[in-house]
């Protein structure tokens, strides 16, 4: 039997053994980010950054938002995520949902009012607009799509792929697009999905999850993608990458981050959220073919990389609580008429 010293001993070194193993685990993610994965966006550079700027560790989050959603939802009463990256209609719906709250950061007074939520429960943090991201090699000859018909064109069989746009919401914004351009509205999807009948003649490759990596091998020769992420492929990796934004129009949408409600590591949730809307961060964004919420941070250089002004008057804004609004029946209407 143990002596009452022998066990204070044991029982002081347990402790601290214990104390050292939080110490470690909270050293290794300072903050959660739900869906900020390091190939989307170039989260990768962000992250890295918040890490030697603030010294907040944020891991890699692969989630898509629709996924980080579901499982913000999942978590309400118990939250594991301090911030969540969103698109901006499931941002809508993160707030409607009551699992993000206020907060206003650094500059709030500078973001354009369409771009942030009233009482502060998202933010943009950059913008995309959605097109073609094509694989020039990879087409085998092929000439480059440049619209919407293009893609129904049988030649494009097994080439054309874009992500689930009943989960993730880059698939949402491309069925957006691709709706409008087809003479639908927000409140009438048919056209669309329409549109998505005739397309999936060509046997189109639908993953769930981003595909920045499947377009560089030539996996998926075209992709319905935003800007930066063709931009990137050319300019980063190099590769034979085009974009095009298609004759018939497409749409540019933003993207947005929100403070998870009752996060376990709020004051650092607070902090990325102020470092990512920062001067820094935001030419981080641009420097990775984002277009920053706040424009003044985007360089000459970095905006000589962007398609002409002319090529980007066929891209519009839409009415992003409208589009949130529509996005759950378009959603039961694509799963049970596409899928």
């Amino acid at each position: 039997m143990l002596q009452r010293k022998q066990f204070s001993k044991i029982a002081v070194a347990a402790l601290l053994a214990g104390s050292a193993m939080v110490s470690q685990l909270a050293s290794a993610a300072d903050a959660i980010c739900y869906n900020c994965p390091p190939e989307w966006a170039d989260w990768g550079t962000q992250l890295k950054a918040i890490a030697t700027d603030t010294g907040i560790n944020v891991p890699q989050d692969n989630k898509n938002s629709g996924q980080a959603l579901a499982q913000m939802v999942a978590e309400k009463a118990n939250p594991v995520a301090d911030v969540a990256y969103l698109g901006v209609t499931f941002g809508i719906q993160a707030a409607k949902s009551g699992v993000v709250e206020a907060y206003k950061p650094a500059g709030w007074n500078a973001i354009p009012a369409g771009m942030k939520d009233p009482d502060g429960k998202w933010v943009a943090l950059h913008s995309g607009t959605m097109g073609f991201m094509v694989n020039v090699d990879a087409l085998g000859g092929l000439p480059v799509p440049q619209s919407w018909n293009d893609l129904l064109k049988p030649e494009y069989k097994g080439m054309i792929g874009f992500l689930d746009p009943s989960s993730a919401f880059v698939g949402y914004v491309g069925a957006v697009a691709a709706n409008l351009a087809m003479g639908g509205t927000l409140q009438d999807f048919g056209p669309g999905l329409a549109y998505f009948k005739k397309l999936s003649a060509n046997k189109p490759i639908v993953p769930k999850q981003t595909a920045y990596a499947r377009l560089l091998s030539g996996e998926i020769p075209i992709l319905l993608d935003y800007d930066f992420n063709a931009y990137r492929a050319k300019y980063t990796d190099h590769a034979n990458v085009a974009f095009v934004i298609p004759q018939e129009g497409t749409i540019t949408v933003p993207y947005v981050i929100s403070l998870v409600k009752n996060a376990p590591h709020a004051d650092n949730g607070k902090k990325v959220i102020d470092y990512v809307l920062s001067d820094k961060g935001q030419a981080i964004w641009a420097n990775a073919y984002l277009r920053p919420v706040r424009p003044e941070a985007m360089s000459a250089e970095a905006k000589k990389r962007f398609l002409p002004d002319s090529d980007y008057a066929r891209a519009k804004t839409v009415d992003y609580q409208q589009m949130a609004d529509a996005q759950k029946a378009f959603s039961a209407r694509y799963l049970s008429e596409i899928q």
